[in-house]
């Protein structure tokens, strides 16, 4: 039975990015947040369950990516979706689907990349889809009034899915500065922005962690032509 634990726990993450496929496509904005929200919790639980149980399989990898291709690709293409659903009779709707398409591309590219064993190539699903939860929760009018900026940032974060862009991991190795620098560093700004935009921060975090993901990128590429 203990082997079957974190398979459980992301069947639980399936389920909760299928309630939120549907808040997406009834409007709920304030559900959807929430799924994805559960969703991502559930994706850290399993395999911190399959860690500490020794319960690894292949079966489980499989299963997770299929799970995060619903939870992480298909809700925020079904919130896009229905935001811009004023502007069906142009076809405009349909672009939110690029970010679930493109989800997919990146867990198939992930589970094959051989250089993502401590740190990401391209956006995380997980992170894609926490910065739309911010969307829904928080911006979604403002987003709504203005479709044509809401269809660029689809076609830009369907991009950084894939793009070969180094991102680090927010795994601690230790509690020491000098091995986790970039960590806390983006913990102290995450802070401050909580601080100061409290619900509306979840968003904002996503990009915080690009930008941060991009500097540290560069000066490593400018440390090593040096």
């Amino acid at each position: 039975m203990i082997k079957h634990i974190p398979n459980t726990v992301t069947c639980l993450n399936l389920f909760s990015g299928c309630v939120g496929v549907w808040f997406a496509f009834n409007g709920n904005y304030e559900g959807v947040a929430l799924a994805v929200i559960f969703s991502a919790v559930f994706d850290f639980l399993d395999g911190m369950a399959a860690r500490l149980l020794r319960a690894y399989s292949p079966m489980g990898k499989e299963l997770d990516s299929l799970a995060d291709v619903i939870s992480f690709g298909l809700v925020p293409g079904a919130l896009i979706f229905h935001m811009l659903s004023p502007d069906l009779s142009h076809n405009y709707a349909f672009v939110g689907f690029l970010l679930t398409i493109f989800s997919a591309l990146r867990l198939a590219k992930f589970n094959i990349d051989e250089r993502q064993t401590s740190s990401f190539i391209g956006l995380p699903v997980p992170a894609n889809a926490i910065f739309w939860a911010g969307i829904a929760l928080a911006w979604s009018e403002w987003f709504i009034a203005n479709p044509y900026i809401l269809l660029g940032l689809t076609v830009f974060f369907s991009y950084l899915l894939v793009a070969e862009i180094p991102m680090f991991s927010l795994k601690f190795k230790n509690l020491s500065w000098k091995d986790n620098k970039v960590q806390f560093i983006f913990l102290g700004g995450s802070v401050l922005l909580i601080a100061i935009l409290w619900k509306k921060a979840i968003s904002p975090l996503i990009m915080w962690y690009i930008l941060l993901s991009v500097i540290v990128n560069f000066i490593q590429v400018k440390k090593a032509e040096n």
